[in-house]
C-alpha cells in the first residue's frame, strides 16, 4: 500500500511537472509568434495572455486582441479569444470567439455579433501546423457591413478537411439554417419571398497551390488552383438554384471550365437581382435574353438547365459573353 501511495505521489507530480512545462511552453510560443508577426511589420497585440486548464488542459486566453497584417489591410478586433487544447494531443485545438468582433478592411469595417462561435482545429505535427480538418459552427449570426449590407443566419456550419492522399486538396462544406442573404434586406415589402432562405448547402473540393498551414495567415495567402463543385444548392421560397461543375484558377485568379445552373422559375430569380441592384442592368438584360432563348429550345418555361462557361476571362451562356469571369483570389 505504501509503495503505491508512494508511485501515485511520483505520478501526480510528474504530471503536474509536465502540465506547467507546457502551459509554460504554450505561453512563450504565443509570445514569440506574436513579436514576430511585429517585426514583419504587423499590429500584434494584447493587452493580457493567460494560460489555465490544470491538469488536463491547457487553455490559452487573449484579452483586447488586435491582428493587422500590413500587405492586404485586413484586420480583426477581439475582446478575447481562446484557445483549447488537451494536454496530451495539443494538436487538436478548441477555438472560441467573442460574441462581437470587428473585420476592417481598406474600404470597408464589418461588425459580426453571434451568440455562439467556436471551432475544432487538427493540425499536422509539422512545424508548419498544416490543417489537417476543421469544423466551424456558428450561431444566431448577424453581419453588418459599413457599405450598408448586412445578412444573418441562425447556425452556419463550415467544413474543411485535407483530402487523402494528396499534397493541397481539401474538401469544403457549408450548411446554413435560415439564412437572410444581402439581397433580402433591400427586397421591397411587396415581394412575395420569406426573410430567410429555406435551403443553403455547398459541397466542393478545392485544391490549393501549396497545403494551408500557418505560412497562410505569416506569408501569404494559398491561393486556389482548382475548385470541383460537386454539388450546391440555394431555395428561396418558390425560387430554386442548383449548381455543379469544375474550373481550372490561373496565377490571375480567372477560372477556365464550366458550371452548370439548374434554375426553378428562373424569370423570378432575375427580377430579384434586378431588385437588389448587385448587377449591371446590361448584364442581367443580355441574360435574360439568352435564357428566354435557352426557355424555348428546351420547351420549359419554368426551368432551366444552364451551361455557364469561363474562358477567355469571360463569362460565357452558350455562345453569348454575359460578362467577365469573376476573379477568384484569397485577400
Amino acid at each position: 500500500m505504501k509503495r503505491l501511495l508512494i508511485l501515485i505521489i511520483v505520478a501526480a507530480a510528474g504530471w503536474t511537472a509536465y502540465w506547467f512545462v507546457a502551459s509554460s511552453a504554450a505561453k512563450s510560443g504565443f509570445s514569440a509568434w506574436f513579436e514576430d508577426r511585429r517585426a514583419d511589420g504587423w499590429v500584434a497585440e494584447y493587452e493580457d495572455l493567460s494560460v489555465s486548464g490544470f491538469p488536463n488542459r491547457v487553455d490559452a486566453t487573449f484579452d483586447n486582441l488586435t491582428l493587422a497584417d500590413p500587405e492586404t489591410g485586413a484586420a480583426i478586433d477581439l475582446p478575447f479569444f481562446q484557445l483549447f487544447a488537451l494536454s496530451y494531443r495539443p494538436n487538436h485545438l478548441i477555438a472560441i470567439w467573442p460574441d462581437t468582433q470587428t473585420l476592417s478592411f481598406p474600404d470597408e469595417k464589418i461588425r459580426i455579433a453571434t451568440e455562439d462561435m467556436r471551432a475544432s482545429l487538427v493540425l499536422g505535427k509539422a512545424t508548419s501546423l498544416p490543417l489537417e480538418r476543421s469544423n466551424l459552427l456558428i450561431g444566431q449570426l448577424q453581419v453588418k457591413s459599413s457599405k450598408d449590407w448586412q445578412l444573418s443566419a441562425r447556425e452556419l456550419r463550415v467544413a474543411l478537411h485535407r483530402l487523402p492522399d494528396t499534397h493541397a486538396s481539401y474538401g469544403f462544406a457549408v450548411d446554413a439554417v435560415d439564412l437572410a442573404p444581402p439581397v433580402a434586406y433591400r427586397l421591397s415589402g411587396d415581394d412575395s419571398l420569406p426573410n430567410t432562405l429555406k435551403t443553403v448547402q455547398m459541397d466542393m473540393d478545392i485544391t490549393f497551390e501549396r497545403p494551408l498551414d500557418l505560412s497562410v495567415i505569416e506569408e501569404d495567402r494559398s491561393q486556389p488552383t482548382q475548385m470541383n463543385l460537386k454539388h450546391a444548392e440555394i431555395a428561396w421560397g418558390d425560387l430554386n438554384l442548383q449548381a455543379a461543375g469544375k474550373v481550372d484558377i490561373n496565377a490571375a485568379g480567372y477560372p477556365t471550365g464550366e458550371v452548370t445552373i439548374r434554375a426553378t422559375n428562373w424569370r423570378d430569380i432575375l427580377a430579384v437581382a434586378r431588385s437588389s441592384g448587385d448587377l449591371p442592368e446590361s448584364i442581367i438584360n443580355t441574360s435574360e435574353a439568352a435564357l428566354e432563348a435557352l426557355a424555348r429550345l428546351s420547351g420549359n418555361a419554368q426551368t432551366l438547365d444552364i451551361p455557364l462557361k469561363f474562358s477567355r476571362e469571360r463569362t460565357w451562356l452558350g455562345p453569348l459573353p454575359i460578362g467577365p469571369a469573376p476573379i477568384i483570389r484569397l485577400r
